[in-house]
């Protein structure tokens, strides 16, 4: 149903951030093994993190439908506005330095990104 793709939705977008995050870290390892990752194919990382930016964009209101759908309400929808705005911060500044201390900080907000935004959904179910 509409739920299910809703949360497909979320978990395909914000795939992007993080494993940008990881490609941007390990992108030596990568051009070493031969992989042409994006980081390895546009080692400045303009593309890269312009990827970062617009995934993490796209994710504000995408995450927000299942409030708009019904399947949560106002907790889960200004929950996900302030995780999303984190996220985004995070890559912005990732965005900005392109140091691998910053894209680990990108990987560790969308990891702790995804189990929040979907606790909430349950969470805001309950109340």
């Amino acid at each position: 149903g509409l739920g299910g793709w809703l949360l497909f939705a979320i978990m395909f977008v914000w795939q992007h951030p993080h494993f940008y995050a990881i490609a941007w870290m390990y992108r030596e390892d990568y051009g070493r093994a031969g992989f042409r990752m994006l980081p390895v194919v546009e080692p400045d990382g303009d593309s890269t993190f312009r990827h970062v930016l617009w995934y993490s964009l796209a994710l504000l209101p995408i995450a927000a439908l299942p409030s708009f759908a019904g399947m949560a309400g106002w907790y889960y929808l200004l929950g996900s506005l302030i995780l999303g705005l984190y996220l985004l911060k995070s890559g912005v500044i990732a965005s900005r330095s392109r140091t691998v201390a910053d894209a680990r900080a990108l990987l560790k907000m969308s990891v702790i990104y995804l189990p929040l935004l979907l606790l909430l959904i349950v969470v805001d179910r309950t109340i």
